[in-house]
């Protein structure tokens, strides 16, 4: 029988957690390490106690970058079997964490299934779920409702929810008043946004955040609050609503540790370069070090079809001024709902992001196959170079593609390989080019 609710009530109470156990050793950290991050907030383990085969992760900006997948179904791609190929194709490629974003059909049979079959991280947003939940136009549900999702994804075994608490009603009159390019991009805070204009009450999630977090204690379900005014845009970044949001979601992040649940927060999505490092700080401040969660950044907003690139920029640059947790682009985005290959090629690209990052920050061992490659190519040691390759198949299959005459060089120079040459010349060999 456990004698802790939460991860963050065991580490206060000076226990040690077998996903504290866990975490340490991925991350070569003591497990007290590990604890004292958890009971401060500046690390977040989701694991919700019904999620029983996880493969439990930390979440920290001390800890190595995590990578989100966002995943679901929608009304024009509604195929849960390609959704479950690409869950366990981003789980073979060393994505952390799963969110599932359907926004059609019966959903809790697909919910259910990531947590009993899924050893990521698994996290929803609830206010997508209610309107299909209970299949009644938005502005007849009621805050109990969107309340009693909660409560059901929670059940279902759900690691985090994303929950846009920091909008109020007073969002409203600044998004009405300042004219943003974008208005709000959040799919979630879309809603939260319009549920409010329709029946002019306040956001339930906000409203009733003290029952959420009861639910949340009861269930070690981490809240990710929402940046619901999160930038859709280069000419929307750091503005009075996003900074505002961040200011209540700083609040809210001290209330939820008071319950001690845990809590990440959500932040920026299309930004300027030069300001990332800045926004990076500002939330460390504002919310205390609580795990910061990034959609991006995408820093430039005219890439279509290449935007896990500008994302992948934007989030080495976030990573490595703090941010704890990337959440993947795909090449689709703004564009389709994302393929197996898309899917791909945005791990890809954030996982290169996250390496890199934690290679600056210096989190122990980051470098180690770096080092480990660079043995290997000085030494034309083509199995280990797979070995020690982000995606082994891919440089296989170049390599096959265009084979050169020798195993000591590439198609690229051949005999004039800067590498064979200097391998020869140190040796004392004669140095054959034509």
């Amino acid at each position: 029988m456990r004698e802790y609710t939460t991860q963050m009530d065991a580490a206060r109470r000076g226990v040690v957690t077998p996903e504290m156990k866990t975490v340490a050793q991925k991350e070569y950290r003591t497990e007290e390490e590990i604890r004292d991050l958890v009971a401060r907030g500046q690390a977040v383990i989701c694991a919700n106690r019904r999620h029983a085969c996880i493969d439990a992760n930390g979440v920290g900006s001390m800890l190595r970058t995590k990578i989100n997948v966002n995943l679901g179904v929608s009304r024009d791609c509604k195929d849960y079997d390609i959704e479950m190929q690409k869950v366990m194709a981003a789980v073979d490629m060393g994505a952390e964490a799963i969110m599932d974003l359907s926004s059609h059909g019966d959903t809790q049979p697909f919910r259910r299934k990531l947590t009993s079959e899924c050893p990521a991280m698994i996290g929803t947003v609830p206010v997508y779920d209610s309107v299909i939940h209970y299949q009644r136009d938005l502005d007849t549900l009621t805050a109990k409702d969107f309340i009693d999702v909660v409560r059901l994804h929670a059940e279902d075994g759900v690691d985090f929810v994303t929950l846009h608490c920091g909008i109020t009603r007073k969002t409203i009159d600044q998004i009405k008043g300042q004219k943003r390019k974008m208005n709000i991009v959040s799919r979630g805070g879309s809603l939260v946004f319009a549920w409010m204009s329709m029946t002019g009450q306040e956001n339930p999630f906000y409203e009733y955040y003290d029952e959420i977090l009861e639910i949340c204690r009861e269930y070690d379900v981490t809240i990710s609050l929402g940046d619901a005014c999160r930038p859709g845009c280069l000419a929307d970044a750091s503005d009075v609503c996003q900074i505002e949001e961040l200011v209540r979601l700083g609040e809210l992040t001290q209330r939820a540790w008071d319950r001690d649940v845990q809590v990440m927060v959500e932040g920026p999505g299309h930004m300027p370069l030069d300001q990332i490092e800045a926004n990076m700080k500002l939330q460390q401040t504002i919310c205390m070090g609580a795990p910061f969660y990034v959609l991006g950044p995408i820093v430039t907003d005219i890439a279509p079809g290449y935007d896990h690139i500008t994302s992948a920029i934007g989030g080495a640059v976030a990573a490595s001024a703090g941010a704890a947790f990337l959440c993947y682009v795909t090449p689709a985005e703004h564009l389709a709902l994302p393929n197996v290959e898309d899917v791909k090629q945005g791990i890809i690209a954030s996982r290169i992001a996250a390496h890199a990052a934690d290679i600056a920050k210096k989190i122990p061992h980051a470098r180690d196959l770096d080092d480990a490659m660079a043995d290997a190519r000085r030494t034309f040691d083509w199995e280990k170079q797979w070995e020690c390759s982000m995606d082994p198949q891919t440089a296989k299959a170049i390599r096959e593609d265009r084979k050169p005459e020798q195993e000591d060089s590439c198609s690229m120079c051949g005999k004039f390989c800067a590498v064979r040459s200097m391998n020869k010349a140190l040796e004392g060999e004669h140095i054959d080019i034509l």
